[in-house]
C-alpha cells in the first residue's frame, strides 16, 4: 500500500484559486510567455533525463530505450510541435461573411479557458501526464497535474522537477492518491482532461457535471486486430507482437485480442511464437516490462486458463512478471473476453467471412483502437467505412499515435475528445467568433415596422 502525508485541502483550493487570479493578468495570452515556459519545460525534461529513466525503472521496470522511444521523444515532439506552430495556431482565422452582414468581418479567436486538471495514467506515466499539459500550455492556460499514484516514482520525480522550477500559479503537479484527487475534483476548473478507466472516467465525468465543466475523457476499450487471409502474414506477426507486448501489454491501445480467418489460423499462431521467441521477452530482459504491482498481477493470472494456452502462460509472482500468453480456442464468452485486458495475454478467435465479423464487432462497444492487416482494397474499405471506433491502423499497430497530425481520442464509451498537434491546442481553446460590421451602409429591412415587402427581401438574404 501506497503512503502519503495527510494532506491539507486548503493548500490545493490556494494554489488553484492562485492560478484563476494569475490567469486573470494576462499573461498566459502572450506567445513569448507561452513559449519560454515550453522551452523551459523541456530544459529541465532533457536536464534530468537520467533521473525519469530511474524513477519509471523504479515503478515497472521500464527500459531507457522504451522510455525514450514511447515517451520522453513524444514529449519533446510535442514541445517542438507548439515552439514551432504556436504563432499560426494562436492567430486569428478570417472567414467569410455572408449577405445578411454585410458591410461587414467575420474572424475566429483561439482563446485559453483558463484553469485546466489534468489527470495522468500510470502505464505511460510522463506521456500520459504531461503531453495533455504541454497542449494547455501551449494554448495559453494555467494548469494542475495529478499524476497517478500508482506509479509513485514518476510521480515524485514530476512533482519535484516541475514544482522546483515552475510558479504554482502557473503549473503545479500535485501528488497524492484516491482522497487528494477526490478533493481535486470538488473544485471547479475550466476543462478536466482524463487519462484511465471507463470506470473512473463515469466518477470524473460526473464530479465535473457539478459544476458543468467540460472534459476530455481518453479511456480504453477492447481493441481488436482483424488478420485475413490476404494479408502478409509475417509483417503481420512482427508489428502486433511489437505491438501487444509493449509495456508488457500494459498499454491502451494495444490490441486486445485478435480475429484471425480460419484458413490461415494455425500459420499465423506459429508466426506469433517465432516472434515472440525471436524478441526474447524474458523476466530479466530489457525489452520486456513487469505487471505495475500485485493487484494487476493477480487479476491477470485469473485470466490463464491452462486448457487455453497456445504459448507461454508461465509466470513469477516475486517478480510480477508474465510471461507473453497466446490462447487459443476462444470464444465470445471466456473471462478474458468480457473486459479489457491491459496485460500480456492475447486471445485469439478464428472466423470464416469477415463481413459477418465486422457485424459482430458492431454489436460491441466502440474501442479505442482497431487494426486490419489486409492487402485486400475491399475489405480495407469495409473496415473504415463501417467501423467505428477512435483511431486505428490498417497494416500496423499503435502507429497512428505517432503522428501528431491525426488525433488521437476515443469515441462512446471508449472516449470523449481529442488531442495531439493542433487537436490539443483547440481542445484547450474556445473557439471565439466576433462579427465586426460596418457603421453604413446597412438596409433597413430588418427594423420595424414589418412588411411583407421587407419579409421578400430578407427571404432573398437567407
Amino acid at each position: 500500500m501506497l503512503y502519503f502525508p495527510k494532506f491539507d485541502c486548503m493548500e490545493i483550493k490556494e494554489i488553484v484559486n492562485h492560478q484563476k487570479d494569475f490567469f486573470k493578468t494576462q499573461q498566459t495570452k502572450k506567445i513569448k510567455f507561452r513559449k519560454m515556459y515550453l522551452e523551459k519545460l523541456r530544459d529541465i525534461i532533457i536536464k534530468h533525463e537520467e533521473l525519469l529513466y530511474e524513477a519509471i525503472y523504479k515503478d515497472f521496470g521500464k527500459s531507457k530505450f522504451d522510455t525514450f522511444t514511447t515517451e520522453i521523444s513524444f514529449i519533446l515532439n510535442d514541445i517542438n510541435y507548439y515552439l514551432n506552430n504556436l504563432n499560426s495556431l494562436s492567430k486569428p482565422k478570417k472567414v467569410r461573411t455572408n449577405l445578411a452582414n454585410q458591410i461587414g468581418k467575420s474572424s475566429i479567436h483561439p482563446e485559453p479557458l483558463g484553469c485546466i486538471l489534468v489527470i495522468g495514467a500510470w502505464n505511460y506515466p510522463y506521456q500520459l501526464s504531461l503531453s495533455p499539459v504541454i497542449a494547455a500550455l501551449a494554448a495559453g492556460n494555467c494548469c494542475i497535474l495529478k499524476p497517478s499514484e500508482i506509479a509513485e516514482n514518476t510521480m515524485k520525480v514530476m512533482a519535484k522537477i516541475i514544482n522546483e522550477n515552475f510558479p504554482p500559479e502557473y503549473l503545479y503537479v500535485y501528488e497524492g492518491g484516491i482522497d487528494e484527487t477526490t478533493e481535486l475534483l470538488k473544485l471547479k476548473f475550466d476543462k478536466i482532461f482524463f487519462t484511465g478507466s471507463t470506470k473512473v472516467g463515469k466518477i470524473v465525468y460526473q464530479a465535473a457535471a457539478e459544476h458543468l465543466t467540460p472534459v476530455v475523457l481518453e479511456l480504453g476499450g477492447k481493441s481488436p486486430a482483424i488478420v485475413t487471409k490476404d494479408a502478409d502474414l509475417e509483417v503481420a506477426a512482427k508489428r502486433i507482437v511489437w505491438g501487444k507486448f509493449l509495456n508488457a501489454g500494459q498499454t491502451c491501445v494495444a490490441p486486445d485480442y485478435l480475429l484471425v480467418e480460419e484458413s490461415i489460423h494455425e500459420q499465423f499462431l506459429e508466426t506469433l511464437r517465432k516472434y515472440i521467441t525471436e524478441f526474447k521477452y524474458s523476466s530479466d530482459s530489457v525489452q520486456y516490462t513487469r505487471i505495475i504491482n500485485e493487484r494487476n498481477f493477480q487479476r491477470l493470472v485469473k485470466l490463464i486458463k491452462k486448457e487455453k494456452i497456445y504459448f507461454g502462460g508461465n509466470y513469477d509472482e516475486k517478480k510480477l512478471f508474465i510471461e507473453p500468453t497466446l490462447l487459443n480456442n476462444i470464444s465470445w464468452e471466456d473471462d478474458v473476453m468480457q473486459e479489457e485486458i491491459f496485460g500480456p495475454i492475447l486471445p485469439v478467435i478464428s472466423f470464416t467471412n469477415f463481413n459477418l465479423v465486422l457485424n459482430t464487432l458492431l454489436e460491441l462497444e466502440k474501442p479505442l483502437a482497431a487494426y486490419l492487416f489486409t492487402q485486400n482494397p475491399e475489405e480495407k474499405e469495409a473496415f473504415t467505412t463501417k467501423l467505428s471506433f477512435g483511431g486505428g491502423c490498417i497494416n500496423d499497430v499503435i502507429m497512428h499515435l505517432s503522428n501528431d497530425r491525426l488525433p488521437f481520442g476515443g469515441v462512446g464509451n471508449s472516449g470523449t475528445g481529442s488531442y495531439h498537434g493542433k487537436f490539443g491546442f483547440e481542445a484547450f481553446s474556445h473557439q471565439k467568433s466576433i462579427l465586426e460590421k460596418s457603421t453604413w451602409g446597412e438596409p433597413n429591412v430588418k427594423y420595424p415596422p414589418y412588411s411583407e415587402k421587407k419579409l421578400n427581401w430578407i427571404r432573398r438574404l437567407l
